[in-house]
This record gives C-alpha cells, structure tokens and sequence, in this order.
C-alpha cells in the first residue's frame, strides 16, 4: 500500500483490472433490477449489465450510492495496510449520495487525515482524476499536495456523450418527457455532457457520423493532455471515433484507454451511447 491511498466510486467507469493496476482502491454502488440488488463491478460486470438492461422484458435500473460503511471500511483496511492518508475522488454530489457517504464515513475517523473531493461530474472524469492522483501518490507527494492538485484540474476535465436516443435520459429522471418525444421524432443523436454536476445537452445532430464530428470538435476545443473513451459493448463508433479523436487532437492512441460504461450512469445513457472524457492542458 502506498503512503497515500486513492480511492474513487465505480460510477468512475474504471473497470477492476483497471483500477487495481493503478492501484486505486473502487468503491461499487449499485445497480437494482426490480427486487434484485448487485454491486457493480463486484456481483455483476458491465458487459453482465448491459445484457440485462437489453434483455426482453427486464425491469428498468435504478442505482443507489455506496453507503457510508461502505468507505469506512474501505478506508479502516487502506490505514490497516499501511496507508498515513486517503484521497477519495467521488462521483458529483448534484448526481449521487455517494459524496455525502464518503463524508460521513471519513468524519467517523476524525484522528485519520482523509481528504474527500467532489469530481463534479462522473465516468472517467473521476477515473482521470484518481489516476493522476495514484500517478502523484507514486511519485511520493503528499495527501495535500494531491488533493490540491485534483481539485485545481476538475475544471480541465470534461465527459460527452454521443446519445442513440433521449428516451434514457427520460427514463432516468434527467429531462421531460416532451424533450425526448421531440428527439425521438427529429431523429437527433444528442450530444451530451455533464458540467458543474449538472447533465445538459450541447448539440442535437440528426446523423451519427455528425455526432462523431461534433464529438471531435469539442473535446478538441482546448489543447488535450489526456483522453478516455467510452463505449457500450458491441459499439463499433467508437473504434473510428477513437482514431479521429487521438489524431485530432496530437495524442499517442497507445495512451487512450476504452472503458465500457457501467452501471451507475448506463441506465440514463441506454445502448448505442459512446463518447469520451478529456483531461484539458491547463491553463
């Protein structure tokens, strides 16, 4: 265990592998299928969620945040493994109780230094965060230090995601009914993005390979320093839309990772959604 142990949720998009790679402890919220509740990333996969959300006559998704004991226990084992302090990046407060979890369980160990920070936004904006976090924490800087530095990049990242329909985002909660009907009946492919914690919608393409292009121009609106893409299994845009994106904007495409997203926001985004999450230059 390093000095300082990164922890983030699994609304973070970070498959397991992944985030034990880096050595970023992921703390799963949950995903419910009717009466049946699953961990993601510990009971179901995301590959597993996706063919349940797709299977004939499966029950619409809810999520619940991780709860408290949750992170307490998680941060208890990190300090009983040899860890002085934590950095916790949590999906956006606006989005989840997860955050208020996270504060909760870190105020239950008030004697232990553990710094809980608001991503402002989910997927792989907290995945991107915390992986620059392990990156700080291999590298021997402290838990301040850390935390100081994931909070001043929060503004230089950014998710968007290309939309196969608004029905989703409905079904979730995210907006009215009357918006989803009128893109349903345009045919748009929404582009969508979640900023300041809040989902909004910056552009409403009619075609997908416009999506694509619009994708392209703003996640290229500043200098890149970082990229993810994200994709839901059997989607194939987004092996095109990667090339674009890593040529587009100067990145080695050795470096651009592809996730598979999960249950936490899968269920407002629905099938055929894939997009990308940009760590900006600083400015």
């Amino acid at each position: 265990m390093r000095r300082v142990a990164i922890v983030t949720d699994s609304a973070s998009d970070l498959d397991p592998s992944t985030a034990a790679e880096h050595g970023i402890v992921l703390i799963p919220l949950i995903a419910i299928f009717g009466d049946e509740e699953y961990r993601a990333g510990v009971d179901m996969t995301a590959r597993e969620f996706w063919a349940r959300l797709t299977a004939p006559g499966a029950p619409f998704p809810r999520t619940a945040a991780a709860s408290a004991g949750e992170f307490q226990a998680a941060f208890e084992r990190c300090f009983a493994e040899g860890a002085g302090a934590i950095v916790c990046v949590t999906v956006a407060g606006t989005l989840s109780a997860t955050l208020k979890s996270a504060q909760i369980a870190r105020d239950a160990l008030p004697d232990r230094e553990i710094h809980v920070i608001d991503s402002w936004g989910a997927s792989m904006v907290e995945g991107l965060l915390a992986e620059l976090a392990a990156e700080m924490a291999d590298a021997g800087e402290s838990a301040s230090a850390i935390a100081a530095e994931v909070e001043r990049r929060i503004p230089d990242t950014r998710l968007f995601l290309v939309l196969d329909t608004l029905e989703y985002l409905h079904r979730g909660g995210r907006i009215g009914r009357g918006r989803a009907l009128l893109g349903a009946m345009l045919s748009v492919k929404p582009l969508m993005t979640v900023l300041d914690g809040v989902v909004d919608i910056v552009d409403r393409p009619r075609t997908r390979s416009r999506a694509r292009q619009r994708l392209i121009e703003v996640v290229t609106a500043r200098p890149v320093e970082r990229l993810a893409l994200l994709a839901t299994p059997g989607d194939d845009d987004v092996v095109e839309a990667g090339a674009q994106l890593a040529v587009a904007a100067g990145v080695d495409p050795a470096t651009v990772t592809t996730e598979i997203i999960g249950g936490s926001i899968g269920p407002h985004v629905g099938p055929g959604a894939y997009g990308a999450v940009v760590l900006w230059r600083h400015e």
